[in-house]
């Protein structure tokens, strides 16, 4: 494993990648630490700010193109900047099932089926995980 290929891309794939990466691991926290404390609800916007950097920075990235410059992948993050206000109104309003249920579609959808897809052979995760 090597970050070198991830160094050497555009700043917005910095960007994206890193904001993902920190995404995850703060989701994997907070998905599994208690739940309605101050740390939660402070993890909570930290990671609701990273998500909608992680689905703002893909519009500038256009490796793949399947329609224009984008590619079905960005309808992940339309999807993510669509529901991530629903989950937060969902908190603010303690719906905890509605607000448990979005956060953990953005967080298997936009970061581990997205995140699959980025260890696809010839991507640049791919050479971070695997080399190349």
């Amino acid at each position: 494993m090597t970050l070198a290929p991830l160094l050497r891309a555009d700043p917005v794939i910095q960007l994206h990648a890193f904001a993902a990466m920190a995404a995850f691991l703060l989701g994997a926290v907070q998905l599994s630490a208690p739940k309605g404390t101050r740390p939660h609800r402070i993890l909570g916007w930290t990671f609701v700010t990273l998500m909608a950097a992680v689905a703002i920075s893909s519009f500038w990235i256009h490796e793949l193109r399947m329609i224009g410059p984008f590619s079905l992948i960005h309808l992940l993050s339309i999807f993510t900047l669509a529901v991530l206000p629903f989950a937060v109104l969902a908190a603010r309003r303690h719906d905890v099932v509605r607000h448990r249920r979005r956060m953990t579609e953005i967080f298997l959808g936009a970061l581990v089926v997205a995140g699959l897809f980025t260890l696809l052979p010839g991507r640049i995760m791919h050479a971070v995980v695997f080399g190349g």
